[in-house]
């Protein structure tokens, strides 16, 4: 996947991913409706730290890899929806003193800082059970595949995904680490969850089991090389959250340095395009996506 500067997308990519994003901007406007009290803190708390300005990248990857398999309602609309939920509540737990204390996010600022500490913790806990509350009340997708779908978001938030990634990450980053120890806690932060939206994708669409280990294959190298931009980012002067929050942890740029770690992120991408054109007769769209977000990930010097 070629990452340059002039990088641009075609008019009717761009037109469909406005269309895709704005579409899901409306959908969590309205699960998260403003409750009319101001004292109610934690339904604040969840618009605030959901409806800020985000990349909205989850959501706009599952329903362009359901598309791209032939998904023609809205279910994937809802799980994409329902996984930026899993992924606001995630950041407001890494967010927290006890984790990486940080006090911006999005250019805002985190929410324990702007509505106390016991407010987030009670958010990410309601954003999580309105995620799956979502999956479970999507209709007409029978009781079989809502379980498997339930049973994906269950695996990609607990001891098989971001719990252990952010454990492993908290508990071993200050410690020498190996590149398969990194690569490993970098898979369970963020590969796990592409993971299971190609999966959502997949089980959705009703698609061949063979392509299956491919899509898989596609978001783990999109989870290495998402990690690789994230740590890029956190030396960013222009980044829209706290930066040098890595200082003192083991990670890839610790070990290799920042040109390194650049080219290995254009391996990882280029490696995720090789495995979604073998899925994907038409692969442009979701590759086009792929290049405006990672565009601006500083990969040149």
């Amino acid at each position: 996947m070629t990452m340059d500067s002039d990088a641009t997308i075609d008019q009717g990519s761009a037109e469909r991913l406005s269309q895709v994003r704005a579409s899901i901007e409306t959908r969590l406007e309205e699960l998260l409706p403003e409750s009319g009290n101001e004292r109610d803190l934690v339904a604040l708390a969840m618009r605030e730290s959901t409806l800020a300005p985000g990349k909205r990248m989850r959501p706009i990857l599952l329903m362009l890899t359901a598309e791209g398999l032939g998904h023609e309602g809205t279910w994937g609309l809802d799980l994409g929806c329902a996984v930026e939920l899993i992924h606001a509540a995630s950041l407001v737990l890494d967010d927290m003193p006890c984790m990486d204390n940080a006090s911006l996010r999005r250019g805002r600022p985190t929410v324990h800082l702007k509505f106390g500490e016991d407010v987030a913790i009670l958010t990410a806990v309601a954003l999580l059970s309105r995620a799956f509350g979502v999956i479970a009340s999507i209709s007409d997708l029978s009781p079989v595949v809502k379980t498997q779908l339930v049973e994906l978001a269950a695996n990609a938030v607990g001891m098989q995904g971001l719990v252990r990634g952010q454990f492993q990450d908290l508990r071993d980053g200050q410690q020498s680490r190996s590149p398969e120890e990194i690569a490993m806690t970098n898979n369970l932060k963020t590969g796990v969850l592409f993971g299971a939206i190609v999966d959502m994708a997949w089980l959705i669409t009703s698609s061949e089991e063979t392509i299956r280990p491919t899509l898989q294959t596609f978001a783990m190298e999109l989870g290495q090389a998402f990690q690789m931009y994230d740590d890029l980012r956190d030396r960013c002067p222009d980044s829209d959250k706290d930066q040098g929050k890595d200082a003192g942890k083991s990670t890839f740029i610790s070990l290799y340095g920042e040109d390194k770690v650049r080219e290995q992120l254009h391996v990882h991408l280029s490696n995720a395009e090789l495995n979604l054109r073998r899925v994907f007769r038409d692969a442009d769209m979701i590759a086009s996506y792929m290049k405006m977000v990672f565009n601006k990930a500083a990969l040149t010097a």
